[in-house]
């Protein structure tokens, strides 16, 4: 095997532990998520439209800007009064109906970057927007308490993001667990583990490489082996997100010793026909998305899962001329789960008299979520973890 296709493989992307602790903890019963809860990541790659997903139907200033674009009154689902769904999001009502989403408006940071890549930088690390940190917050996390923990945090794609990065435990990133075990079976593995070091104290700077094979090795064996323990019997749509769900509840179920899943969907950046482009990404979340839910409430799991959406911005509130939206700042985040103690609207809708150069002005920053996420449903350090205090919100 060339070294290029090894590290194309996803099983590189993973934590580099040293195997010793890391086998022992596969042996360790008590090695398991402090309290059972997983946290389901959803990242819409690319800048998703918030004010086309949570609707503004009562906003006259909405549909003066968009007058081509905006969704009309009485295509949205009806939330409440004054907000209404996209109507691609019709499974996403029905968990609204049922008590199990809330939503957060104008979640930003100050001194906002309409980049990509330096946007999604500074969600990923949770830093403040004039910093440049190499580790992300969820990252932290596993540094600060899931160190010798197998698989405690997933990411479903062949790279590993920022977000899962700390600087001494990593999550593992795959794509389909059967796959990963097959890629670590090959002869390339087992040579080359065979010829590294046999204690710690045999290591060398050039041996990072075989603890990360190595790793990789132990968690391909666990999650292959987890993974056929009680796999999910449901029916998913045949798309990216419906696999990636569908690996994850079938890890749900099987109890995996996984407290962070993490899925991608996109691109969201709409500067043009944003009709069609949104309307097809929010057809493939919409069926996801219902089918895990289902999935993990007729498995008496959904109460201990929270799904959390984000984009690393919104759109600009006017439309362009090209049939589309240009980047923008501040947005809303979906909140999905049984155990919401908090449902609904949490905050009010985007005041869309008082912007920014053309832009919602964020209101909630963002690291105050997960200074929520971290500390009251993962029940982790949130100031270590974010090097700095956020009051947490009350939604879980």
């Amino acid at each position: 095997m060339l070294r290029r296709d090894f590290l194309k493989s996803g099983s590189l992307a993973t934590a580099a532990l040293w195997m010793p602790g890391f086998l022992k903890s596969l042996e360790t019963p008590g090695a398991v998520s402090v309290n059972g809860r997983k946290l389901v990541i959803i990242q819409l790659s690319g800048g998703n439209d918030g004010l086309n997903t949570i609707i503004p139907v009562r906003n006259d200033i909405y549909y003066k800007e968009r007058p081509r674009l905006g969704i009309k009154r009485e295509q949205a689902l009806s939330l409440t009064d004054e907000a209404g769904i996209h109507p691609a999001l019709s499974g996403l009502k029905s968990l609204w109906d049922d008590g199990s989403m809330a939503i957060l408006n104008s979640v930003g940071y100050p001194n906002p970057d309409r980049s990509h890549f330096r946007s999604m930088d500074i969600w990923h690390s949770g830093s403040p927007a004039d910093a440049y940190w190499q580790t992300g917050w969820l990252g932290r996390y596993l540094d600060a308490h899931c160190a010798g923990r197998p698989a405690a945090a997933l990411e479903l794609d062949d790279t590993l993001s920022l977000a899962l990065k700390g600087e001494n435990t990593k999550g593992l990133a795959f794509q389909d667990v059967k796959r990963l075990y097959e890629s670590t079976r090959s002869a390339y593995f087992a040579d080359y583990v065979a010829a590294g070091p046999k204690s710690p104290n045999d290591e060398k700077p050039v041996d990072y490489l075989y603890k990360t094979m190595a790793e990789t090795l132990s968690s391909a064996d666990y999650l292959f082996e987890q993974s056929k323990k009680q796999p999910t019997q449901a029916a998913y749509p045949p798309t990216g997100l419906g696999r990636d769900l569908k690996t994850i509840a079938s890890l749900i179920l099987a109890d995996t010793n996984t407290s962070v899943y993490y899925a991608s969907l996109g691109s969201f950046d709409t500067h043009i026909n944003q009709d069609g482009q949104q309307k097809r990404l929010f057809e493939e979340l919409n069926g996801a998305m219902a089918a895990f839910a289902a999935d993990m409430k007729a498995n008496g799991k959904w109460q201990e899962v929270l799904v959390v959406t984000f984009s690393e911005f919104g759109r600009r509130v006017a439309q362009n001329a090209s049939g589309g939206t240009d980047h923008g700042t501040a947005n809303n985040m979906m909140l999905l789960g049984g155990g919401l103690k908090q449902e609904g609207l949490l905050n009010p809708m985007p005041d869309l008299v008082d912007l920014e150069e053309g832009d919602v002005k964020f209101v909630v920053d963002f690291r105050q979520v997960y200074a929520t996420l971290l500390q009251r449903w993962l029940e982790a350090d949130a100031q270590k973890i974010l090097n700095t205090s956020f009051q947490p919100l009350l939604f879980v």
